[in-house]
C-alpha cells in the first residue's frame, strides 16, 4: 500500500518532528510521501520542516505564504496526494494531538473493512475525559453527535477529532476543493462521502489535551457544524450539486 502523510501546520516549530518521529516503522515503511503544509505559520515551523525534508526526501514542504485556515491546508495536501496517486492519505495534525503511534491499526482496519473514510475517535476509545477533554467540549459534542447521527444516518461516536484516513475512492471522488477552509472541512468531508454512498467507520484513539494551542473559536465552530449539517438535507453535498 502506497500511503501519504498530509501535516497541516501552523505555528507547530516546538511539536512538529517528534509527531513525525513517532510514526511506527511499519508504517513509515508504507509512506510514499509527507507532505507539511505551512499555513502561514508566524514562527520557525517553515524553516523546521526545511530540516525534516532535507533529512528524508519524502518529505515535501508546501507554503501558504498567509494563514489560510486549517481545512485550506488539508485541501492543498490532498491535491498533491491525489496527483501523486496514493493509495490512503492520512490527515495528522502537527501539534501531537492524535497519536501517530495507533496509525497501523487504524490502516489495518481501513483494510480489513473496505472503507472509504475512517474516522478516530476519541469517544469511542472511553478516554476523552480522562485524557483532558474539557468538560465543556465534551457535553456540546455529545449533543452534536446524536443530531448528526440523525441527519447523516450514521452511528459514529465522534464527527470532529480530524483524525482522518482517506481511501482511494475518497480521494477520487470528493470534491475537497469545494470545501471550507476552516475547521468544519473534516465534517464536511464526512457529508460529502456520505452524500456518495461511500463506506466510513470509525475505531477508537487515545485522547491527550496538552499545552498545544488551539486556534478553534468554539461558538463559530458549533454553528459552522449546524450549517453543514442542514446544507447537507438540503442535498448540497450530493455528486450534482455545485
Amino acid at each position: 500500500m502506497s500511503l501519504g502523510l498530509i501535516i497541516p501546520a501552523y505555528d507547530a516549530a516546538r511539536t512538529l518532528p517528534a509527531v513525525l518521529e513517532r510514526v511506527p516503522p511499519e508504517v513509515d515503511a508504507q509512506v510514499q510521501r509527507r507532505w507539511i503544509i505551512d499555513d502561514g505559520s508566524r514562527d520557525r515551523t517553515r524553516q523546521v520542516a526545511r530540516q525534516l525534508a532535507r533529512r528524508d526526501p519524502r518529505t515535501v514542504l508546501l507554503v501558504h505564504p498567509r494563514n489560510l485556515g486549517y481545512g485550506a491546508a488539508m485541501k492543498t495536501g490532498l491535491a498533491a496526494a491525489r496527483r501523486a496517486g496514493v493509495e490512503v492519505a492520512v490527515g495528522l495534525h502537527a501539534d501531537g494531538q492524535y497519536a501517530p503511534e495507533v496509525l497501523g491499526g487504524l490502516l489495518r482496519a481501513l483494510r480489513r473493512e473496505a472503507l472509504d473514510l475512517l474516522q478516530g475517535s476519541r469517544i469511542a476509545s472511553g478516554t476523552a475525559l480522562s485524557g483532558g477533554m474539557p468538560l465543556y467540549k465534551y457535553i456540546a459534542g455529545q449533543m452534536l453527535m446524536l443530531l448528526e447521527n440523525r441527519v447523516f444516518g450514521l452511528s459514529l461516536t465522534d464527527y470532529h477529532s480530524g483524525y482522518l484516513l482517506y481511501g482511494r475512492r475518497a480521494l477520487e471522488q470528493i470534491p475537497f476543493e469545494r470545501l471550507s477552509d476552516s475547521f468544519d472541512f473534516d465534517l464536511e468531508v464526512i457529508a460529502s462521502a456520505r452524500a456518495r454512498g461511500l463506506r466510513i467507520g470509525e475505531r477508537p484513539i487515545p485522547t491527550h489535551y496538552g499545552d498545544e494551542l488551539s486556534h478553534l473559536e468554539p461558538v463559530g465552530y458549533g454553528l459552522r457544524v449546524l450549517r453543514v449539517m442542514l446544507r447537507y438535507l438540503r442535498g448540497g453535498y450530493d455528486s450534482t450539486a455545485a
